[in-house]
This record gives C-alpha cells, structure tokens and sequence, in this order.
C-alpha cells in the first residue's frame, strides 16, 4: 500500500482524507492545514492525525494529495516534487501556466509520477461513452451552479467551465487555434458566467457555457460527429447514444427513417449505455495509485492538466 498525505483540509480535503481513509490502496498517514485550530478540530473529530509541518507530512508519505488554494499548489507542488514524493493535485494545476509548466518539468526531472484531479474524467457516464466520441465537429457544454461564495475567489472559468475544457481536450485530438469569449462579473469581482467558442485546427468547434450564479444546476454536453451524436448528463449521471445507419431495404414498421432531397434514407438508432455507479474521487484516486505501482501515465497527466489550465487562460484574457 501507498502511504498518502493530504495537504489542505478544507471542504474539499475532507472528503479526500475520508477516501483516502476507505480506499485499499492507500494508507492515510494523516494531514497537514495551515490553520492548527482547524487541523486540531479535525483532528480530534475524525482521527485523522495532524502534522505539525508540510515538510512533515511529505516526509512520512508517499504521494502526496494536495488540496489547498490554487494559489498556493506551486509552493505544496515544489516540496512533494524534490522530496522525490509523487504528487495528486487538484485542478486547476497551477494558478498559472507558467507554474504549470515548472511543476511539469520538475516532475520529469526528479522521476515522480503526477496526476491533476480533473473529476470529471472519472464521471460514469462520461466512462460509459468516452470511447465513442470519434472527430466530434461540434461539441455543446453547459455548466450551470447555483450561487456558493466558496469558489468565487477565482473566475467561473477556472471554478466550473475548465472541467468541460478538460474533457473536451481528451477526445479532440486536435491543436487549439483560436478562442472567443465573452463573460460579466455579477456578485463577484471576476466573471460569474462565461461564454467561451474554442475552434480547433481540424475544424472542430466547441461552445461552452458555465455559470455560478444560475437557479438551477445543470452539467451536460452534446458531441456532434459524422453519422452520430453522443450526449452526456454529468449531473445525473446519464447518457444517450443516437446513430444514422443507412436504412435496410425492408425496415421494421417502427423504425425511425429519415430521408433528404436526393432520397438517401438513413435510420436513426438509440442507445441508452450502462452507466456504472462510482465514487469519481476515489476513482481517480485509485487510478492514480496503479499509475504509480505500474510505472503508466496517469489519466490525467500533469501535461493535461497545464494544456486545460492555458486553454482556460485563453478563455479568462478573452473576457
């Protein structure tokens, strides 16, 4: 088993620390918080044991779950990386490419495994269909939360819409050529809702949408691709498959046949995929863990995670 450390144990770090806690894989070591009445709290609530020191934690684990404010993941980052410790980070990687990029290359260099908690990758039904999305052309994603004052340090982009970015950069096998947006700051002081138009160098075009500040929430993409369209409820869980076959010469009298000006008929076919239910963070978690004793990639890489961070930056400098 890996011995696992969290740095940073708010809202977030706790349910990391709980998984941790259940996951066969790991053994959790304990935690380190920057505030020691939070950490004593905690400490004395769930018996997680509280390090006195970051340099502490990372000396006693073997990977390292850092789940602190984005602001500070260089800083936690650097530490795991040159005590040679292996390093899960939550999204986004960095606070910015710059740091991305440094924590990459650091990696590399000092022969650590990391992997960016991009959840998403890990939702059910995305799995469930994943595979299918081949050469999308167009692709449609909504995001839309209710207001929450926790996440509105950083601009709607990097809170909500880089999960879509994510995801939409690991089935466009495609460069990024250009990036449209537009977004108003209404409760906070950066973009609570956002329109962003990604375009692909293969023709590709993407329209996300992500809002803090809706009534409702709501969390599904369209994928559009030749001959079939692949939706995805990451909210509920669900996911539909439609395909246009060219229709047989005798079709059954309760087929959906449509045919155009030239009179091509083609059949429309529904699937419904099965979708497995899952826990996205352990999931992620334990993947992570058979990167590291497999010596494999991570799902989601450390080159990932920066490739969705300068695309989301794209997306901020065009606001």
């Amino acid at each position: 088993m890996l011995k696992a450390g969290v740095l940073g144990a708010g809202h977030l770090g706790k349910i990391h620390l709980k998984l941790l806690k259940q996951s066969s894989r790991y053994e959790l070591v304990g935690f380190y918080d920057s505030s020691p009445e939070a950490a004593k709290n905690i400490e004395a609530e769930f018996g997680y044991k509280a390090f006195p020191s970051m340099e502490a934690l990372i000396e006693a684990c073997d990977v390292v779950d850092v789940v602190t404010p984005t602001t500070f993941h260089y800083a936690c980052a650097e530490k795991v990386i040159q005590a040679g410790r292996h390093l899960f980070i939550e999204k986004p990687i960095a606070h910015t490419v710059d740091e991305a990029v440094k924590i990459r290359e650091m990696a590399k260099e000092h022969g650590v495994r990391g992997q960016v908690g991009h959840v998403e990758r890990f939702n059910p039904a995305f799995t469930a269909v994943s595979h299918l999305i081949e050469k999308p052309m167009f692709i449609e994603a909504h995001r839309l939360a209710e207001f929450n004052p926790r996440g509105t340090d950083v601009p709607v982009v990097l809170d909500l819409m880089i999960h879509d970015i994510d995801a939409i950069l690991s089935v466009v096998k495609s460069p990024v050529a250009k990036v449209m947006a537009s977004g108003v700051a209404v409760i906070s002081d950066t973009p609570d809702i956002a329109n962003a138009r990604i375009e692909f160098e293969n023709g590709c075009v993407a329209n996300l949408t992500a809002s803090r500040i809706s009534m409702k929430k709501m969390r599904k993409s369209r994928f559009f691709q030749k001959d079939a369209y692949i939706s995805v409820d990451f909210l509920e869980k669900k996911c539909e498959v439609v395909r246009m076959k060219d229709a047989p010469q005798s079709p059954d009298e309760f087929a959906m046949i449509l045919e155009n000006a030239e009179g091509v008929k083609k059949q429309i076919y529904f699937d419904n995929p099965e979708v497995n239910e899952n826990n996205a963070i352990l999931d992620e978690l334990e993947a992570f863990a058979g990167a590291i004793e497999n010596n494999e990639t991570p799902k989601v890489s450390l080159a990932q995670g920066t490739e969705a961070l300068r695309v989301a930056m794209m997306v901020i400098e065009d606001l």
